[in-house]
Order: structure tokens, then C-alpha cells, then sequence
């Protein structure tokens, strides 16, 4: 009777409690979060809603006067052929590279997480993961002078191989490819640890049981691994999207949007406009777009990725 009793009393005074806990655990987490948003609103937010605005402005930094055009930045932006150029080689490296870089470090990371050796596994993934320690400036110079004409690495294969020399970084043909060459390098190690990682987290039980009914390796690959890889596959497949549409340093450096504009990416372009011609107005309004191009290539991923989560 005395336990009824208590239970009740514990029953009344429960809801004030919570109550009182969860305003104490709410306070804690908004106290802890406020020195991240303040970051991220001085940092990210307030310096895209400044360049929103100044895209309506002919503004140079170096007069005092910023004259108000309204979209008069933006209307220019798409009749300009070197801004639509650059548009095009833009999405052209990122899906090129975006999807050499998928498949090679899928296949990559397989092959690793099958060594059963932990010391074995650990160096492999270690010396894949290496190149991305690098500043990608200074990995952008030391393959500058590999691409070299007259005494770069490439060209001394070649010549081994009694094959002509190319002009990696100033034919057309070549520079583009000869950028996403670099790239790869300095880049593939963080998917293929991320790709381990997924891979580890599949429990052994479903590939036994393909084993038993006889499946092979390439059956496995395609009905059991990649469904429970989904989701790394889509956080892998956003962050290097989202990382190559930004690529910048390997351009700058390397080929300068050269040659004949096949290597000028939009990056690239809005840093020659707003700091080379000083037109931070036009400028501010291709970063404008960029920006909602990046955020709509997100947003179709995303859905993409909610779609093959329901099937």
C-alpha cells in the first residue's frame, strides 16, 4: 500500500522535473552552440548575404563610389561566352573527376578491406591517405614540374618508351585531363578511407551467406554491397562534388585557365574578376550563382539519395 502510495507522489512530481531538465539540457546545448553559429554567421552567412548584395552594385575596391545596377550583373553574366566557358569546363571536370574518383576509390578500398592483416590493412590505407596531408598548392608545383616539356617526369617516360613528348599543361587536348590527373592524386585517399569505413561496417553475415548459395564475387558486389553502401556512397558522392566545383589552387597554379580558356573554372574566373579586374559587382553575381548551382547539385543528390533509400 505504502509503494502505491509513493508511485503516485513520484507520478506528480515527475512532470515538473522533466520539465525543469529539459529546459536545463536545452539552455546547455543552445549555450554550447552559440560560439559555432556566431562563427558561422560572421564567417559564411554574413558574407554571402554581402555578396547577394553587392551584386547588384558596378562596385570596384579601389574607387570610393558604388553605383547601383540592379540585375544588370547578371544579365551580362549569360552573355558573356567566357563566363559560359567557364561554366561548361566547370561541370565537365567535376563529372569527369567525380567519377574516376568514385570508382577508383570504391575499387580500391575493396581490395584493402579484403587484407586480413590489421598491420598490413592499416599501411595501405596509410599510404593512400598521405598525398591528402599535402598542401594542395604545393602537390599543384611539384606536378607543374613533372608536366615540364622539356625535362618534366611524363615526358622523360615517354621518351624512354620512344614515343614524342606532349605539351601536358598548354595543348588543349591534354591540360584539362592533365589538372584531373593531379587532383586525383592529391585527393582519393580521404574516399578510400571513407570507403573502408563503410565497407567494415557491413556485417560479414550477409557475404557468408552469399558464399553458401554460391554467388560470385561480382554478384555480391552489385546486390549486396553497394545497396549497404548507399549511404557512404552518397555522403562521398556529395562532399567530392561539393569540393571539386570549389577546386582552385591546381588551376590557378598550374594552368591559369589556360590554354585558350579550356581550363578556366568558375572559381577561377570570379578570382580573376573581382581581384585582377577589379570588378567585385560582376563578380559577386557569378558567386552568386555559383553558389545556387552547388546548392541545387546538393538538393537533386539528396533527393536522389532519399529516392534509392524507399526502393
Amino acid at each position: 500500500m505504502s509503494t502505491a502510495i509513493s508511485t503516485n507522489k513520484a507520478d506528480k512530481v515527475n512532470p515538473a522535473v522533466k520539465s525543469t531538465a529539459y529546459r536545463a539540457k536545452r539552455r546547455f546545448i543552445i549555450i554550447s552552440l552559440l560560439p559555432i553559429l556566431l562563427l558561422f554567421g560572421v564567417f559564411a552567412f554574413l558574407p554571402i548575404a554581402w555578396s547577394l548584395g553587392l551584386s547588384a552594385f558596378k562596385y570596384d575596391p579601389l574607387s570610393s563610389n558604388a553605383i547601383f545596377v540592379g540585375a544588370e550583373n547578371y544579365i551580362r553574366m549569360f552573355q558573356d561566352s567566357i563566363f559560359l566557358k567557364s561554366l561548361w569546363v566547370t561541370f565537365k571536370f567535376v563529372f569527369i573527376a567525380v567519377l574516376i574518383n568514385i570508382v577508383i576509390t570504391l575499387l580500391i578500398a575493396s581490395a584493402i578491406q579484403r587484407v586480413r592483416i590489421p598491420w598490413l590493412k592499416n599501411g595501405f590505407r596509410t599510404v593512400f591517405f598521405l598525398p591528402t596531408i599535402a598542401p594542395l598548392a604545393g602537390t599543384a608545383i611539384v606536378w607543374n614540374t613533372m608536366f615540364n616539356y622539356n625535362d618534366g617526369l611524363f615526358n622523360m617516360i615517354l621518351a624512354k618508351l620512344n614515343m614524342a613528348p606532349i605539351q601536358w599543361l598548354s595543348d588543349p587536348h591534354y591540360a584539362l585531363y592533365s589538372v584531373i590527373m593531379m587532383t586525383l592524386w592529391a585527393d582519393i585517399g580521404y574516399n578510400i578511407v571513407l570507403f573502408i569505413a563503410g565497407l567494415d561496417s557491413i556485417p560479414d553475415m550477409y557475404y557468408e551467406a552469399a558464399t553458401l548459395e554460391g554467388a560470385g564475387r561480382w554478384h555480391v558486389f552489385l546486390h549486396i554491397t553497394l545497396p549497404l553502401l548507399r549511404r557512404t556512397l552518397l555522403f562521398v558522392s556529395i562532399t567530392t562534388v561539393v569540393s571539386y566545383f570549389q577546386a582552385f589552387p591546381q588551376f590557378q597554379i598550374m594552368t591559369k585557365g589556360g590554354p585558350f580558356n579550356e581550363t578556366r573554372v568558375l572559381s577561377l574566373q570570379i578570382y580573376e574578376q573581382a581581384f585582377s579586374s577589379s570588378n567585385m559587382g560582376y563578380a559577386s553575381a557569378m558567386a552568386t550563382v555559383f553558389l545556387m548551382i552547388i546548392l541545387l547539385v546538393t538538393l537533386l543528390q539528396l533527393r536522389w539519395g532519399r529516392t534509392q533509400w524507399e526502393h
